[in-house]
């Protein structure tokens, strides 16, 4: 694999650290008031489209609040993402509520219950 074979991932990895400084203290919307941190960043091929998965740690309607407040910022984050990565086009960014670590947390009291002996 060449050098460039890399950019996809290396880009990913920049558009990661700028969105975490960005939410940490740029974006002054009240719904994205909420502990949320950037769990990871995947660029599509031709890097036309950025899926950036968020963990957000509250209550339902908070998180429903937090992820509008987050496609309502999109256009500002992806236009600082040209400016300050210097890239050719903006990429279409779409936020995802990252759930994985609720999911991995369901599947270990799943496997604590099955591994537990019934008591009579």
């Amino acid at each position: 694999m060449t050098v460039g074979g890399h950019r996809p991932e290396r880009v990913a990895e920049e558009i990661r650290h700028e969105v975490t400084l960005m939410l940490a203290g740029e974006l002054k919307d009240p719904r994205l008031a909420i502990p949320l941190s950037v769990t990871e960043v995947r660029v599509a091929p031709g890097m036309r489209t950025v899926r950036v998965f968020v963990q957000l740690e509250a209550t339902d309607q908070e998180r429903a609040d937090a992820l509008e407040g987050l496609k309502a910022a999109a256009g500002f984050i992806r236009h600082e993402l040209v400016e300050r990565l210097q890239l050719r086009r903006a990429p279409e960014i779409i936020f995802i509520d990252d759930q994985s670590e609720e999911y991995g947390r369901h599947i270990d009291e799943l496997l604590q219950k099955v591994r537990q002996p019934e008591k009579s």
